[in-house]
């Protein structure tokens, strides 16, 4: 496929201030690019910006809370006043969420959604006019591979992400005639820190993800890297681990299959419950 080109090269990108938004960050500073960072974590964005080193032509960071559109808005128009325009917006923040149906509180699903999916909807609405404005621009959505297959006892995220996957499939739609690009990313378990966000009812639930975060043959640079060459080959869908795209796969051809797996996986995590709360009692007793 065609390489597309940006001849600004000015990218905003939020949730950089660590884990994927920074490596992405780093990879396009690598190429050649201007970057805006937008985070929440203010104090730990300064820092990173400090430690690049570059003038604020190439790089500059801004406190950006993604569930406040005037933030949003704000920044946007920020970049503007210095660059003129972005040629690409990437909706990165995120946080993790965990708990079965009856037990994970509807708080755990309000904050989620309002981050991975509502934030990801305000940074499109933000950019889109902008992007219509320059009959040009390019929207990467950073979902997961729980958008595309769902775990047990990840119902919150699971829907959030799975929001991200449908709203930018229909904007792949609603915005190609405006020469608008969309991307939505799906990764699974990588080295990162999103582990550390976790909610959960399950007390051991946040060090058995940060397990498999940290276990992963591939870490946040492998999957900026792979980003970035998507986006540059137009993809829109954009699946950095070819194990899960196999599973996705199974999902679409043998969908009996599929629900079986979903099956096993079930009686396993309650088999492990089970285990768990025996061996408490076992603990316990005087």
């Amino acid at each position: 496929m065609a390489i597309q080109r940006f001849p600004e090269q000015r990218v905003a990108i939020t949730g950089g201030a660590t884990g994927l938004g920074l490596a992405l960050a780093k990879q396009f500073l690598h190429e050649g690019w201007s970057v805006a960072i937008a985070d929440i974590q203010d104090e730990k964005g300064q820092a990173e910006i400090e430690l690049l080193g570059l003038p604020e032509s190439r790089l500059f960071f801004t406190k950006v809370d993604v569930t406040k559109e005037a933030q949003l808005k704000k920044w946007r128009d920020d970049i503007v006043k210095r660059w003129g325009g972005v040629d690409i917006i990437i909706n990165n923040a995120g946080v993790a969420t965990h708990g079965a149906i009856d037990e994970a509180p509807l708080s755990d699903w309000e904050w989620v959604l309002d981050i991975n999916l509502m934030g990801v909807v305000r940074g499109c609405r933000v950019f889109t006019p902008l992007f219509k404005k320059q009959r040009s621009g390019h929207i990467v959505n950073i979902a997961s591979m729980a958008g595309l297959i769902h775990a047990p006892e990840m119902g919150s995220y699971n829907a959030a992400k799975a929001g991200v996957v449908a709203l930018s499939e229909t904007l792949e739609g609603e915005l190609f005639s405006y020469g608008i690009g969309v991307s939505v990313v799906c990764p699974g378990f990588f080295q990162t820190d999103l582990g550390k966000t976790l909610r959960s009812p399950d007390p051991k639930a946040k060090d058995m993800v940060q397990r498999l975060f940290e276990t992963s043959k591939i870490d946040a640079d492998g999957v900026a890297k792979r980003v970035y060459s998507g986006i540059n080959d137009k993809d829109f869908y954009v699946l950095p681990h070819k194990s899960y795209h196999l599973i996705w796969m199974l999902k679409r051809y043998l969908p009996a299959m599929y629900m079986r797996s979903l099956h096993v996986t079930g009686r396993k995590i309650l088999q492990k419950k089970r285990d768990w709360q025996a061996s408490l009692a076992t603990l316990t007793q005087p």
